[in-house]
């Protein structure tokens, strides 16, 4: 076969490029038709079209730069354009190696003052451990939106989809169905171009599984008060970059469609829980009432997708009282659940919502529900402290030698074994004295972040739904949310976070609640004016909103007997008994300490062909795992505990010296 000249090779070059450009141009005209379609002829003559507005926004993305990154100013929060319905993810960081960012992009805002709607397509970075802000703006950013699905995948890449946009005014809206990968460590956008692909939306939710991104639910707008809601099921490859959509068995079970649930990533699969849709109305033919769910799916994954079941799960023990706009995030083995909104539907003409802001865990191996309470937060005796440290010291010191004895007589010893306790401690976080050294003083640590503007709330934030949540290793982070009274919404502008290893208070870096609080003034001197017969319907919302603040679950009915059984004895299932089990107040470090030995031999037997500081590495993982596997149960053993008034850390009896006769 003859070889191909430069030339040949030049014009076939220049064929694919005038191709890509026919095709681009061709996508383009057929974008432009479908926003005509989707367009509401309804909507006022002074309102921008979408299609204009597209445009206009397209004009002004080309004049950025390929990626720019602009620092923000650390302390404030009035350069973060206050925004709702935004996406937020956990990454790997890119300026830490060992620590992780919150991304957040997108959004919507509507001006209280104009009316008018604006929507964002700018990707905000966060660093906890600098609160440093960075705003990155490209050429190639996906189109403004809001309510799209977003999720990171531990290969270093984040997957969008979906999303939506409306006119200025809102009375033309349009849903995306474009798909994009974000490289979360150099920030570049690149748009996946593929014909079978799930169907615009917004609303629905993202998890990753493996090698794919998993996709369920979400909404569509079709115009005359009707909305679609979606039950299907995607998966996308990151291999290939396609998307493929999960077909059921003809009888299978499959949860009802809805927008708006919780959707978190487990080992084994995912788990659905709630959301919301909507349902043919019994008093109007061609109308639709809305519905809170309150279910919950475990959706069984395999390599093969023809294979994926959905499993029900059943209402064990106390559930979350229904509601909806609540969001959940994932953390060991666990989703934590904040806030929502419950409407109750009393005339046709008003609507009254009771707005939640408890806080709820739901241990997936279980299939349990617990509540979550802020504590007090103990400061206790610095010199007390100082003393404990120096002991604890010690017991990391007799710890190392205890692992390197268990080490030497296994044979699994290395060389440098002898001086790698920092280096141990720089990869899991445990044992070294430097880690004591740094985490002594939590009062000193609260103290220098309440100097720098963080304040710390013993109180959760202001009840809401629809905020924006994620978790960073072991940190909660909640970003603003929604309130409402009325017929207005209120956009909370705040940002937060919540230690899930202590929960003893609240950090609140910012939060503007001025318009609320100036809404529930009016509010009252509005109801102060009303008739006296509707005092009664007043205490019987009195009453409702108190049993809320009481934060209690709610108790489903047709498991009603097992669950005073519950009530009486709260205890959670132990699936690995004979591993160690931590005590009331003991923290990680601690339990370590105290049976690290016992994981040590555990992680040998579990792997043949790790040695040396890599098996201790193993070891403190499997300690880590089991801490947080039984955390749930220990909180119910500590909140006991408390009401007895017994509150501090666990003392270790040493049996070297002679008790005391005293009690």
């Amino acid at each position: 076969m003859a070889k191909k000249s430069k030339k040949d090779k030049d014009a076939k070059k220049a064929r694919a490029e005038q191709k890509l450009k026919k095709n681009q141009a061709k996508a383009e005209q057929k974008d432009k038709k479908k926003l005509s379609k989707n367009q509401n002829v309804d909507g006022d003559d002074d309102d921008l079209d979408i299609e204009t507005v597209l445009a206009n926004f397209k004009m002004e993305q080309e004049k950025f730069e390929k990626i720019n990154v602009e620092l923000l100013p650390q302390g404030q929060h009035n350069h973060i354009s206050p925004r709702s319905n935004s996406s937020m993810i956990t990454a790997a960081s890119a300026h830490n190696k060992k620590g992780k960012e919150l991304l957040m992009f997108g959004g919507e805002y509507t001006s209280p003052e104009t009316g008018m709607t604006h929507f964002y397509n700018d990707l905000l970075s966060y660093t906890p451990d600098t609160q440093q802000w960075r705003k990155i703006t490209s050429q190639n950013s996906p189109m403004p939106r809001s309510s799209a699905a977003m999720c990171y995948h531990p290969s270093g890449i984040a997957i969008l989809h979906g999303g939506e946009f409306s006119s200025p005014k809102q009375n033309t809206f349009y849903h995306y169905s474009d798909t994009w990968i974000l490289d979360t460590s150099t920030k570049e956008w690149t748009k996946v171009d593929i014909k079978k692909s799930p169907v615009a939306r917004s609303g629905h939710r993202i998890v990753h599984w493996k090698n794919y991104f998993v996709l369920f639910g979400g909404f569509k707008d079709i115009g005359n008060n009707q909305t679609n809601y979606f039950n299907d099921v995607w998966c996308f490859d990151i291999l290939n970059y396609k998307w493929t959509q999960v077909e059921f068995p003809k009888n299978h079970p499959l949860p009802d469609p809805r927008s708006g649930h919780s959707w978190i990533p487990v080992e084994e699969g995912c788990i659905l829980w709630g959301g919301y849709t909507k349902v043919k109305s019994k008093l109007k033919s061609g109308q639709q009432k809305g519905k809170i769910l309150n279910d919950c799916w475990y959706l069984k994954m395999k390599s093969d997708l023809s294979s994926i079941r959905w499993e029900r799960r059943k209402k064990l023990g106390f559930q979350p009282s229904p509601r909806v706009g609540c969001s959940m995030a994932y953390h060991k083995g666990r989703g934590i659940l904040f806030g929502g909104v419950y409407d109750f539907d009393e005339t046709e003409e008003s609507l009254e919502s009771l707005f939640y802001n408890d806080l709820f865990s739901y241990n997936v191996e279980t299939n349990r529900w617990f509540a979550l309470n802020l504590r007090k937060n103990q400061k206790g005796n610095k010199s007390l402290k100082r003393s404990n440290n120096k002991n604890s010291k010690e017991k990391e010191k007799e710890l190392q030698d205890l692992l390197n004895q268990i080490l030497e007589k296994n044979n699994l010893k290395d060389e440098d074994d002898e001086d790698d306790e920092e280096v141990n401690e720089n990869e899991d976080g445990s044992t070294t004295a430097s880690t004591a050294a740094t985490s002594d003083d939590e009062d000193t640590e609260r103290t220098t972040q309440e100097a720098e503007g963080v304040t710390i709330m013993n109180q959760l934030p202001h009840p809401r739904y629809n905020v924006a949540m994620t978790v960073v290793d072991d940190l909660l982070f909640i970003y603003g949310g929604s309130w409402e009274l009325g017929e207005k919404d209120y956009f909370i502008n705040s940002f937060y976070s919540i230690d899930l290893n202590r929960i003893d208070g609240v950090t609140c870096y910012w939060e503007d609640l001025k318009e609320i609080e100036k809404a529930k003034e009016l509010g009252e001197q509005d109801s102060d004016e009303e008739d006296d017969e509707d005092d009664e319907e007043d205490d019987d919302e009195d009453d409702d909103e108190e049993e809320i603040k009481d934060q209690k679950l709610v108790a489903d009915d047709e498991d009603e007997e097992e669950e005073e059984e519950d009530v009486q004895e709260m205890e959670i299932p132990d699936l690995r008994p004979w591993l160690p089990h931590p005590k009331p107040f003991e923290s990680l470090r601690a339990f370590y300490i105290r049976e690290g030995p016992a994981f040590l031999e555990w992680a040998i037997s579990n792997n043949k062909h790790v040695r040396g500081k890599h098996l201790k590495k193993k070891s403190f993982e499997l300690c880590e795992d089991r801490w947080w596997e039984r955390r749930d149960q220990i909180r119910i053993e500590e909140d006991k505990l408390e009401e007895l008034g017994v509150v501090g850390d666990v003392i270790e009896k040493d049996t070297s010296k002679g008790a005391s006769k005293r009690r």
